[in-house]
């Protein structure tokens, strides 16, 4: 064995996933884009700050939040995934350790009550943090922070609390990051395409356009794993719990899903709790 990488599901060598912040109306037109095209994301909400129930948002505003009965029925088995974004939306680089615990933890509790789900991943609001915001939400369990970090690689994080992404939908790099993902041969090494953004955007820069062409582009094609930050996540963190032996002719697998990775120019798989021989 010369050289090891990791493939996503079914052998594929490119992953993308969408991430949006703070639970606003427009996320209904955003999630009808995306299914239409079989993009997946993630969305992550302020549970302490929904819209009273029966607000009716005068015509002129942009920044709608949505109530928490409509945000239910939105996100509620639609695939995608709901994540924490704390309470209020603070900076939480300028609180104290407690009030940090206490934005998410509290977050995350009213989201795991509302959607009944178990809810580990996170956006960072502003997408500020620090070393001591990472201890802070570490200790709260959340397993993988989003920060606002632009990258613009398809590099998959090696610090999952100080999450990158590949960049802002409004990015001028965007157009050419998209022909750049499609095009390129991913054999020695896996893409991973993550695009964050807030779907108000949309509404104040005319744009809806925008993110419609890059779903088009992006969307409904074999080459390409659609997922949302958690599976994604959880999907490497199995894929570095393969075990090889010293002369790394056998690769055991000791998660519960199949493992897919690319040795020698092969793309092989190895299912649950199995082992096999490299050739």
């Amino acid at each position: 064995m010369t050289s090891v990488f990791l493939r996503f599901p079914n052998g594929k060598a490119k992953a993308l996933t969408l991430s949006y912040d703070d639970g606003v109306e427009q996320d209904i037109r955003l999630l009808n884009i995306m299914n239409r095209h079989g993009l997946k994301g993630t969305f992550n909400l302020n549970s302490g700050l929904y819209a009273p129930e029966g607000t009716v948002y005068p015509a002129d505003r942009i920044h709608r939040r949505m109530t928490m009965s409509k945000s239910t029925e939105v996100y509620l088995n639609s695939g995608h995934e709901v994540a924490v974004h704390t309470l209020t939306h603070p900076y939480l680089d300028r609180l104290p350790s407690d009030r940090v615990v206490y934005e998410v933890m509290k977050d995350r509790e009213n989201l795991e009550k509302q959607f009944g789900v178990i809810v580990k991943g996170m956006a960072y609001p502003y997408g500020n943090t620090s070393d001591q915001a990472v201890e802070a939400i570490k200790s709260c369990g959340i397993v993988y922070a989003r920060t606002t970090v632009s990258t613009n690689t398809f590099d998959i994080p090696t610090d999952w609390l100080r999450m990158p992404t590949t960049c802002y939908h409004r990015s001028p790099a965007l157009r050419k990051l998209t022909t750049t993902f499609l095009k390129e041969c991913a054999d020695n090494r896996p893409y991973l395409f993550s695009l964050w953004g807030h779907s108000y955007d949309f509404d104040t820069n005319d744009s809806w356009h925008d993110i419609e062409v890059f779903a088009e582009q992006v969307g409904n094609r074999d080459d390409i794993w659609y997922a949302t930050n958690m599976e994604i996540y959880e999907y490497v963190q199995d894929y570095n719990r393969l075990n090889f032996s010293v002369d790394g002719t056998l690769v055991q697998n000791p998660t519960g899903r199949t493992i897919w990775l690319f040795v020698n120019g092969k793309t092989l798989s190895v299912d649950p709790g199995k082992m096999i021989r490299i050739e």
